[in-house]
C-alpha cells in the first residue's frame, strides 16, 4: 500500500470499490441495505502526525511508505488535513527552520484542529526543553494564533492548554467536546457527525426507557448525545485523560445521567453481575439499571473472546469498528444469539482501504 493520494474525481468510484469489498467479506452474514456515509473529498483529518526530516540547517515534513521506515517522502502539500493545519503547517516549520532552539533534535510535529478553526501544536524533541525553548517558542502561539506543547522525554510543557475544545452540531443542538492532545479522538469530524446521527438513529426506539452501559467510551464522543435516548448511561474507560475530559465534557454539556467510571470494561461486567465489588461505583445504585442495549467501540483489535461473551449478553448491541477483520471475527459469534438489524459503513479514511462500520444487532 502506497501513500494516499487524494482524488477528488476518483473518489466515488473508490468508495464504491471499498463498498464492493465490504460486501464480499461480510457476504457469510445475511446484512441487510448497507448504508453508506461518505468523508469531505478534502481536508478531512483534524489531527496528523508529521515526522521531521534534517538535512543540514534544512528541516521539512516526511511520511513513509508502510513498513519501510528507511524511505522518507518529503511532504510539501497535504490536502488531507483540514484547511486549519494546511493553513499553518508549513509556515511554521519555516519559523522553527532558522531558530535553533526550537530544530534542534525535532522529531516529529503533532496538530489537532477543530472545525471551528481552534488549532494545537505538539512539538516533540530527542532532547530536553526548558525555560530557552519557552522564550523562543513563545512568539510563535501569538503569529499563529495557536496553543503549542512541548515535548521531550519524560517531559511536558504547555503555554497554557493542552487541548482543543470541538463543537460538533447534532440534531439541532451543539455538543463541546474537549479534546486533549496525545489522546484519541475521531480524527475526521465529518464522519464522526455522520456516526453519531447513525447511533442516535438506531437507538432511538429506546424512548429513555430502559439504559445503556458503554465500553471503551473515550472522552464521550458517542457518550453525550446518545443519553437523550437512555434513562441512564453508565460509560467505562480506562484512560485517565479521557475519563477527565468525558467527565468535564458531561458538565460543560450540561448532561445528568451520565456516569463514567474509570475501569477495565471486564471489572464493570462483574460488578453488574454481582461478581465483584469496588468503591468505584458506591452509590450509584446500578442494581435499579435496566441495561437493555450495550455500545462497544474496540481497538483495531477487536473484542476478545471474554467481551464477546459479555456483550451477548444484552438485548441489543451497538458495535462501531476500526477495523472490519476483526469485526468479522467477532460477529461469527455474536451472530449466534443475535441478528444484524443494520449496518453502516463510515469513510473515515479516504483513499486509503481503511473504513469504520457500524452494526446494530438484536437478541434473536
Amino acid at each position: 500500500m502506497s501513500l494516499p493520494q487524494v482524488d477528488p474525481e476518483r473518489y466515488s468510484q473508490l468508495l464504491a470499490a471499498k463498498q464492493q469489498r465490504l460486501l464480499q467479506q461480510f457476504a457469510e452474514f445475511e446484512l441487510p441495505a448497507v448504508e453508506v456515509f461518505e468523508s469531505p473529498r478534502e481536508h478531512y483529518r483534524m489531527r496528523a502526525e508529521f515526522r521531521t526530516w534534517h538535512e543540514g540547517d534544512d528541516l521539512y515534513y516526511v511520511m513513509f511508505e508502510p513498513g519501510n521506515k528507511r524511505a522518507p517522502v518529503k511532504v510539501t502539500h497535504c490536502p488531507m488535513v483540514s484547511e486549519r493545519i494546511h493553513e499553518v503547517m508549513f509556515a511554521l516549520l519555516d519559523a522553527i527552520r532558522p531558530v535553533k532552539e526550537l530544530r534542534y533534535r525535532l522529531f516529529q510535529v503533532d496538530f489537532l484542529s477543530t472545525l471551528s478553526g481552534e488549532l494545537l501544536v505538539s512539538l516533540l524533541y530527542h532532547r530536553q526543553i526548558g525555560d530557552d525553548w519557552v522564550a523562543a517558542v513563545t512568539p510563535l502561539r501569538e503569529a499563529f494564533n495557536i496553543d503549542i506543547v512541548g515535548r521531550a522525554r519524560k517531559s511536558k510543557i504547555m503555554l497554557d492548554r493542552d487541548y482543543v475544545v470541538e463543537t460538533l452540531p447534532i440534531n439541532g443542538r451543539d455538543y463541546r467536546y474537549i479534546q486533549t492532545e496525545n489522546s484519541f479522538t475521531q480524527p475526521n469530524a465529518e464522519v464522526c457527525r455522520h456516526m453519531i446521527h447513525w447511533a442516535l438513529d438506531v437507538t432511538r426506539d429506546s424512548a429513555g426507557e430502559t439504559d445503556l452501559v458503554e465500553f471503551y467510551c473515550g472522552n464521550g464522543n458517542f457518550t453525550l448525545p446518545l443519553a437523550q435516548n437512555f434513562r441512564r448511561v453508565v460509560a467505562t474507560e480506562i484512560s485517565k485523560t479521557s475519563v477527565k475530559a468525558a467527565r468535564d465534557n458531561i458538565i460543560d454539556n450540561g448532561i445528568d445521567n451520565i456516569d463514567v467510571l474509570r475501569m477495565p470494561s471486564e471489572d464493570l461486567v462483574k460488578v453488574l453481575r454481582g461478581e465483584k465489588e469496588t468503591r468505584k461505583v458506591a452509590g450509584l445504585a446500578l442494581d435499579t439499571c435496566n441495561f437493555s442495549t450495550v455500545l462497544v467501540d474496540p481497538p483495531r483489535s477487536g473484542l476478545d473472546d471474554e467481551t464477546v461473551q459479555q456483550v451477548v449478553a444484552y438485548e441489543r448491541i451497538l458495535y462501531i469498528s476500526c477495523n472490519p477483520d476483526t469485526l468479522q471475527q467477532n460477529l461469527r459469534e455474536i451472530c449466534k444469539t443475535h441478528t444484524i438489524e443494520r449496518f453502516a459503513m463510515f469513510d473515515q479514511f479516504p483513499y486509503t482501504d481503511h473504513l469504520e462500520c457500524g452494526v446494530w444487532l438484536v437478541k434473536r
